[in-house]
């Protein structure tokens, strides 16, 4: 597999203190350069940044994958297997996560078979945290 450049992704929040404390004290991200109304992140290798936006408000729209209502857009990150299951295993037991998706094994003994989850932090915005059994199947069909 070739080496992944890291991405850039900036979001809008429509509280920076909640978003701050969110990445930094629930998901663990190691903050970067920061403003009155952005901050960076390093987000499991990539560069997220929250920027405040007063006027943020998220529509939720979901369409169906495996049965399951996924919200559309989202991000996050393909984690190796065991990465996956030490931050679910977090994500589980803290107060601040509501699963949209709970953790479970998509397309189970079909190519792309993955484990997944769905939440959303404080602004709105849908993450997803996936890992492959093959990482090999990333892009199977």
């Amino acid at each position: 597999m070739k080496k992944i450049s890291p991405f850039h992704l900036a979001i809008p929040v429509d509280n920076l203190s909640n978003a701050i404390d969110f990445y930094e004290n629930v998901l663990g991200c190691i903050p970067g350069r920061k403003s009155n109304h952005w901050a960076d992140y390093d987000f499991f290798g990539h560069q997220l940044v929250v920027h405040f936006d007063p006027s943020h408000s998220n529509k939720k729209h979901h369409n169906e994958v495996d049965g399951k209502s996924v919200p559309i857009p989202h991000f996050g990150v393909v984690l190796p297997w065991d990465d996956f299951d030490f931050l679910a295993n977090k994500l589980e037991k803290c107060e601040e996560v509501e699963f949209t998706i709970s953790p479970y094994i998509r397309f189970k003994g079909l190519a792309g078979e993955q484990k997944t989850l769905f939440f959303y932090d404080p602004a709105g915005n849908a993450l997803e945290f996936k890992s492959f059994k093959n990482i090999d199947q990333l892009f199977a069909t």
